[in-house]
């Protein structure tokens, strides 16, 4: 069984509020020691790694992910990507995700049937370089609902499959428990980026949303939402949904209902839209009338109003902006770490936790992943500087010296700069 020495390094678990110097030692996919500086570690192995200015901390995890977004500017766009095509973009995506520190992550959604399912299984395989990951099925909605993108003279696939009433959701949820998802995804409110059905818009009735989250019990299976409205928030919790995104209109009573199952559920803001929409539309083609007349301001103080509430509250709430889009370019997503910082009220390791230790709960690996720690799986980034003192440096992949996934090294401070593939060609022999 291999093992590696990493030394030197200024080390952040995941549980203090600063880095302190350690030596860690991982044998096989594990960690087998921690030791502070100073302190008996017994044999080092002569494998080693020096970390000398640097910050060993857990490996990152996106708790809102499309890797199937590519880079579009609406969503029928993603109707119009063969799927062959379709499943080599988001291979190039994960590879991205990877290559900035993630090295898990909690898809929300696959824009296609089978394309986070086989990307999956890809990456467990070794096929390809990936992140850990939970597959989900594609946006399960309703006419008129967000993913609908369908018009009277003319069909358009978007990233949506379309389900009427209880019957065509049981229907729809076991189709996509029989690809072998990990996750369903069902939206329950619209959107303000959506002509028909703004975000304070609840299209999906109770009956629905019940039959849904049926099939998933039934089978075993998570539920994440999509929920800007009070009315949808409500409901998420009325029934059960454990991964609640957006949320940006909670009332106080939606607030108060977050807050009862902070324990079970975990909220996303998934804010990297919003805040790329507002702050730098004009890039990408959005302007200043263009984002008015949508809301999108409104929508940006409401969520932060609504994230500083659940922080003060104790609700458990993940990193991932809905990257994927034109304006949230893929590889943007450390991003979302500073966004906590300067407009949630997070302290910077408040923040880390939550892109490292709550986003291991949301993946199911809590006592497994998300800190360094003895016992628990090598997930591993090796950070030039101090990002307790500085979020932002995550955000730049040639800060990260070295990137480690279950024990295994996808990029090497003694080899180079480049994300490695010789653990692909192993796993394969």
């Amino acid at each position: 069984m291999s093992r590696l020495a990493i030394t030197g390094a200024q080390l952040w678990d995941g549980e203090t509020n600063a880095p302190v110097p350690a030596t860690v030692v991982v044998e096989g996919n594990r960690i087998a020691a921690v030791a502070p500086a100073g302190e008996p570690v017994g044999d080092l192995p002569d494998e080693r790694i020096d970390g000398t200015g640097m910050t060993l901390m857990p490996g990152m995890v996106e708790g809102h992910c499309h890797p199937s977004f590519t880079g579009i500017m609406a969503p029928p766009d993603l109707g119009r990507i063969g799927p062959e095509r379709h499943m080599l973009l988001t291979a190039q995506n994960l590879r991205l995700l990877l290559e900035h520190g993630f090295t898990s992550i909690f898809e929300a959604a696959s824009a296609k049937p089978l394309l986070g399912v086989n990307a999956r299984d890809a990456i467990e395989e070794g096929m390809l370089a990936g992140p850990r990951m939970r597959a989900g099925s594609p946006e399960i909605t309703t006419t008129a609902g967000l993913g609908d993108e369908r018009q009277r003279h003319l069909h358009q696939e978007s990233f949506g499959l379309v389900a009427d009433g209880p019957e065509e959701m049981r229907r729809v949820a076991r189709e996509c428990v029989r690809d072998r998802v990990d996750q369903l995804k069902i939206n329950l409110s619209g959107d303000d980026f959506v002509p028909f059905a703004g975000g304070e818009v609840t299209p999906t009735n109770d009956d629905e949303v019940a039959a849904l989250v049926g099939v998933a019990r039934d089978f075993g299976k998570m539920v994440a939402c999509h929920a800007r409205s009070s009315k949808s928030v409500m409901m998420a919790v009325r029934h059960g949904i454990e991964c609640i995104y957006h949320c940006d209109y909670a009332s106080v009573e939606a607030l108060d209902a977050l807050e009862s199952v902070k324990d079970t559920a975990f909220v996303g803001p998934a804010f990297g839209l919003v805040h790329n929409s507002t702050r730098e539309g004009e890039k990408y083609g959005l302007d200043r009338e263009t984002v008015e007349s949508l809301g999108l301001f409104r929508m940006f103080d409401l969520t932060c109003e609504t994230y500083h509430e659940l922080r003060k509250r104790g609700v458990r709430v993940v990193v991932g902006g809905d990257y994927g889009f034109a304006m949230t370019p893929m590889g943007q997503n450390a991003r979302d770490i500073e966004h906590f910082v300067r407009y949630f009220g997070y302290s910077p390791a408040d923040a880390l936790r939550c892109a490292t230790v709550v986003g291991a709960e949301l993946m199911g690996f809590a006592g497994e992943l998300g800190k360094v720690k003895e016992g628990y799986l090598a997930d591993l980034l090796l950070v030039r500087g101090d990002p307790v003192k500085d979020v932002s440096l995550v955000q730049d992949r040639d800060n990260l010296a070295m990137i480690m996934k279950d024990g295994a090294l996808y990029k090497d401070p003694r080899l180079g700069t480049a994300l490695m593939d010789e653990h692909l060609v192993q796993a394969a022999e």
